[in-house]
């Protein structure tokens, strides 16, 4: 007999947008009773070293911490592991190496999800991180399903989206809100049709600033809680 599902979480990346994951994994299940729900076990441990930093060469590798974590994790019995950060994915084939536990991508998480609902003619706004968006994390995988998008432009990421970004990890949410909601309607200015929110800071921004924005949105983090949903009720 196998053992029962147990979902990982390798978190702190920050930890409000690991909150925020769970929550979504919570209100997704649709449970009746408190046994509904889906296991998990969290590593919501902050001190990962910055990972926009890391990529763009002025900051510490993140990826010792990252892999402490995914050891804490298969040692719990995970039999799957998320991980609410996007840009943390840079890493995912280093993470996947060293865990037993299958890693889910959020990446392929989100286009199964844009695929779920296909809209014709769609041009994707793309909120990411630079280090993201210099992984090409998104790029390369929407391009291979065949679907459009655009990205901020150096500037936007300069004034609004990082800054934006930052404010949610320092807890503040109005300003991280306003900013986040600007870069979003950077993008739609410029002709996207739908958003895909690609940091896991940008729907908890939304959500303060500018909930009207969430309809034209797919949430990463949403998606990724689909995929745990998924493997727990295949088990």
């Amino acid at each position: 007999m196998s053992a029962p599902r147990l979902v990982g979480v390798l978190g702190g990346m920050g930890p409000l947008a690991t909150l925020d994951f769970l929550q979504r994994l919570l209100e997704i299940t649709g449970a009746q009773r408190d046994q509904d729900h889906v296991p998990t076990v969290t590593w919501n441990v902050p001190q990962i070293p910055d990972r926009q930093q890391a990529l763009a060469g002025g900051g510490d590798d993140p990826l010792p911490a990252m892999l402490q974590g995914i050891e804490r994790l298969n040692a719990a019995g995970a039999t799957c592991i998320a991980i609410p950060c996007n840009t943390a994915h840079a890493w995912y084939e280093a993470l996947s190496t060293h865990s037993r536990a299958p890693i889910l991508h959020i990446v392929d998480a989100t286009v199964q999800a844009l695929r779920a609902t296909p809209q014709p003619n769609a041009r994707i706004g793309l909120i990411a991180t630079r280090g993201a968006l210099s992984q090409r994390l998104y790029q390369s995988r929407l391009e291979a399903a065949g679907l459009d998008y655009l990205v901020p432009t150096e500037q936007e990421l300069d004034t609004l989206f990082t800054p934006g970004c930052y404010a949610i990890k320092a807890n503040d949410i109005a300003t991280g809100g306003r900013l986040l909601a600007q870069t979003a309607e950077a993008l739609l200015a410029r002709g996207a049709t739908q958003l895909v929110m690609a940091c896991t800071e940008v729907p908890i921004g939304l959500h303060h600033a500018a909930p009207e924005l969430l309809a034209l949105s797919v949430d990463p983090a949403t998606a990724l809680a689909q995929a745990c949903l998924r493997h727990w009720q295949q088990g």
